[in-house]
């Protein structure tokens, strides 16, 4: 059994750009929290979740970093390499996409536990657990199609 290599006019419509807006998104997220973190400028409570201030809280947060960051790098590889026609692109896509939903299916569960209902981190994060699994769908059904 081999496998066609994808080209970029191969992605499912779409994917590209939510892969560049969540990973951007989360690169900024956490660059522009580590330098309110280290004191260069200060977020308005209002910006912040509930709780921010309780150290568990705070940890809790902090725990999603890597797990952000790596999700992030390996979306933007895969785009890189699937630009070239690479073999991997499509497996560092699909990990990058499964993280992504696990993100946001970690956040939810964590504010479904405390009672904390607020549709301004609610709405971010049922996003990042929706669309990654419909690309992730996508790609199933493409690769069953491209398998020889």
């Amino acid at each position: 059994m081999t496998t066609k290599i994808l080209r970029p006019n191969d992605w499912p419509a779409g994917l590209p750009a939510l892969l560049l807006f969540t990973d951007i998104g989360f690169l900024l997220y956490w660059s522009v929290t580590a330098l309110h973190v280290a004191g260069v400028f200060h977020l308005p409570p209002e910006y912040l979740f509930k709780n921010y201030d309780n150290p568990l809280v705070f940890a809790w947060n902090w725990s999603f970093m890597p797990l952000d960051v790596a999700l992030s790098l390996a979306g933007l590889a895969g785009m890189s390499l699937w630009r070239r026609g690479h073999p991997a692109a499509r497996s560092l896509v699909a990990f990058s996409l499964a993280l992504t939903f696990c993100a946001g299916l970690m956040a939810i569960a964590f504010w479904t536990i405390t009672g904390d209902f607020d549709l301004g981190w609610w709405l971010p994060n049922l996003f990042l657990l929706v669309w990654p699994l419909i690309y992730l769908l996508k790609l199933a059904r493409i690769q069953a199609q491209t398998t020889i």
